[in-house]
This record gives C-alpha cells, structure tokens and sequence, in this order.
C-alpha cells in the first residue's frame, strides 16, 4: 500500500518536527478547555443524569460507538492509510476525546433529539476522564510505528489521566455545583461561557497555527485527507450504530454528532503536555478541530432543511 504522505506529495518526516508552544500558551490552553467543560457543566442538570439513567440502551449505544467502536475503527483506519506514527497516534488521540457541548448545537439545528445529546454529552465527558487515558495508551502501544514514538516518551496513563481529571473533572464539577444551586445564573453564564471559550480556542489555534506558519504550510498536506476520512467515519459510526440498533430518527442524528464530533481542543493540551508538540499529533488535532465544526454543520444544516414540518418522533 502506499503510504499517504506520498500521495498527497510530502516526503518529509513529520514525526521529527515539533511545534512550538510556549508554557504560557499551554496554560492558556488548558484554560480555555476548563472554561469550555464549565460551560458544559453550566448547561447541565442532575436531572441530565436521571434522563440518561431512564435511557440505559441509547446511552449505552453512544459510550461502545465512543470509547470503544470508534478507537478501534480509527487504529484500522491508520493503518489502511500507512500514516506516520505521529499522525496515527494523532488520530487515535482525537478518537479518545470525550464530546463537547458543540455537538448539543448541531443536534439543535439539526431538529435532532437535543436531552439525549445533552445526556450523553455529559456522561460522556465523565467517562472520558478515565476511558481515555486507557484508549490512548493501548491502542497507541498496538500500532506499529506509534509505538515506538510511545516508548520514546514513556507516556504514563496515570498522569494524563491525573491531567484530564483536572482539565475536565474540575469545571464539570464546579459547573454541576453553580448549576444546581444557582440555575438561573448557570443558564445565563452557560449562554455566553460556552460561546466565548470556543471563540478562545479558535484564537490560541490561529496563533499558534501563526507561530508555526512554515511548518503548517508544509506538512497540512499529510493530515488533510487522514483528517477528512477519520471524520467521516466518525460522523458515519454514530448514524450507522444509531440506526442499526433500530433508535428513531432524531436519536439518529443526536448519535451522529455525539460520536462524530470531538473535543480536539483537549487532545491539544494533552499534545503538548506529554508528546512535546509532536508534530502529526498536533496538526492532526489542530485541523480536526477546524474541519469537524464544517463538516457538522453541513450534516446539521442539511438535516435541519430536510426536517421541514415533518411530525416529530417519539424518542427511544
């Protein structure tokens, strides 16, 4: 098979690079990501919880499609694509990264089943807090260049799972804590927390994208079509389980973007945390956050036309 750097024309060794990031980037960062889950959190009710515990089957429909469907679909697809080891392991990175409340938005606009996607969307984040470090440490240690990468850094589950406890754990609770004993000051900061992180984010990105222009300019092409299939397998694993297991429509597409839409914002700090800016883990991470936002609301809006004034469905 050829390998996909020499299809899209780049032969340089993306695993050698590194991207620049200053530490007090990096504590931005993982500032904006808490201000990203306290607006989850902010958004979110005791009562989501209880919703979800009274809709074992889809939840659990979306936790397999999640931590361990869409994983293991990514370690194949990485190795259909005989990408570089930092791109693999930069995929499955992303794959590991719980859903943020972007999906909530696109399932709204798509006239999708917005509680199911706020339930999952919150049991998700808390699940990922110790689903993910164990995801990424496993399959990343099966992946035959990706491992050896591993080895060389000595990555310890333990640690980032201590890191994603802090980045996610901590706002989500405090947000949870705000939220049921302030809900109408939650419901009102959770309206612009939300929005301002994310807008945050897009800022950090675009100055370190800035930064590190020569070396985006010169490597995107690697992960341009790594990152455009792996999100459309995504997008088509939360549709296809959804409808497999027989859910109705507007369960379809809440399973849709909360399997196919990720938090690549946290696999960023995670990225420069322990991987030292690893340069296909950071592009891939970097565009998959820009690309996932085109591709869901082009899913989302389309959807959303077609709905029209069709008679709403009984939820699963």
């Amino acid at each position: 098979m050829i390998p996909l750097a020499l299809l899209v024309g780049a032969d340089a060794d993306v695993d050698s690079i590194r991207i620049a990031f200053e530490e007090g980037s990096l504590t931005t960062l993982k500032i904006v990501i808490g201000a990203i889950l306290l607006g989850v959190a902010l958004e979110t009710r005791p009562s989501d919880f209880l919703a979800a515990a009274k809709r074992p089957g889809s939840i659990a429909i979306g936790v397999v499609a999640q931590f361990l469907v869409l994983p293991a679909l990514t370690f194949v697809l990485t190795l259909l694509l005989d990408v570089r080891g930092s791109v693999a392991l930069g995929m499955i990175l992303v794959a590991c990264c719980p859903p943020g409340n972007v999906s909530n938005i696109l399932t709204h606009r798509a006239r999708g089943d917005v509680a199911l996607s706020v339930s999952m969307t919150a049991v998700g984040n808390v699940l990922a807090i110790v689903a993910m470090p164990l995801n990424v440490a496993f399959w990343g240690s099966l992946h035959p260049t990706g491992k050896e990468l591993l080895e060389d850094i000595s990555l310890d589950a333990v640690d980032m799972l201590l890191e994603i406890g802090t980045v996610i754990g901590i706002p989500f609770v405090v947000g949870i804590a705000i939220a049921t004993k302030w809900p109408r000051f939650a419901e009102r900061a959770g309206k612009v927390v939300g929005p301002v992180a994310f807008l945050a984010l897009g800022a950090v990105i675009v100055v370190g994208v800035a930064g590190n222009w020569s070396i985006f300019v010169n490597y995107i092409g690697i992960v341009l079509v790594a990152v455009f299939l792996h999100d459309a397998l995504a997008l088509l694993l939360g549709y296809g389980i959804a409808r497999a297991t027989g859910l109705p429509e507007r369960s379809r597409k809440a399973m849709t973007f909360e399997v196919g839409i990720r938090n690549s914002g946290l696999g960023l700090v995670l990225v420069f945390a322990f991987f030292d800016g690893l340069g296909g883990m950071a592009l891939v991470a970097a565009w998959w956050g820009i690309w996932d936002i085109i591709a869901g609301l082009a899913v989302a809006q389309w959807w959303g036309m077609r709905a029209g004034r069709r008679t709403p469905e009984p939820v699963a």
